[in-house]
């Protein structure tokens, strides 16, 4: 019985990881889209984004038919959800790029560098969950203060956006571009919510 309980521990961490991986390697892609913006990069993020909907699938199943889970299952659930909105706000924030027809700027690329940061951090804090929860959470506290800094820009590219509209042309660019931006910070509070399931996780164990 320990040994089943054991499988079926390692299962979950490892699902739980292998999403948090397919998040930070999209966030890489939506980096490398915003300084290129090729419909290469635009394709290959949203095949991340179908990858790791399977694995989420995969992970609710097993929540589904497994009695004993090694965390709280609405923890486990709601880890899931928050890492997976993280990689679907990235992958339509270059659907809105590509159907608004809106180009980079400097903005959305410290953004999104920030948002790969914190799925780095995120990511990292999902494996040493298990053997090194202390660790685990200051990942965690790390991932918070990236998307406090996402803030931070978001803030500061509204400001410049709306700072001098000079005709109907620049007002529906304003417009465009605040879309994209919004899709960019409603990632990083779905980040922000993932590192605080993490710490939730962590204090419930100790």
């Amino acid at each position: 019985m320990f040994k089943l309980f054991k499988r079926r521990e390692e299962k979950f961490h490892k699902l739980m990881a292998d999403q948090a991986a397919i998040t930070l390697d999209g966030l890489n892609l939506l980096c490398k889209y915003i300084d290129a913006q090729t419909a290469e990069m635009a394709e290959q993020l949203s095949m991340k984004e179908k990858e790791a909907d399977e694995v989420r699938r995969i992970l609710i199943d097993e929540l589904n038919r497994t009695f004993v889970t090694p965390y709280d299952r609405e923890d486990i659930f709601t880890l899931s959800r928050t890492i997976d909105d993280v990689l679907d706000y990235a992958n339509s924030t270059v659907s809105e790029m590509e159907i608004l027809n809106v180009k980079s700027t400097p903005y959305l690329q410290r953004i999104a560098s920030l948002l790969k940061d914190a799925a780095y951090e995120i990511h990292q804090a999902v494996l040493r969950l298990k053997d090194h929860p202390k660790v685990a959470i200051d990942h965690a506290q790390r991932a918070k203060a990236l998307e406090n800094r996402v803030e931070q820009v978001y803030r500061e590219a509204i400001a410049d956006l709306f700072s001098g509209p000079e005709n109907i042309e620049h007002v529906v660019e304003m417009l465009k571009m605040r879309e994209v931006y919004r899709h960019l910070s409603n990632a990083a509070d779905r980040g922000d919510e993932a590192a605080n399931v993490i710490a939730d996780i962590v204090v419930k164990r100790t």
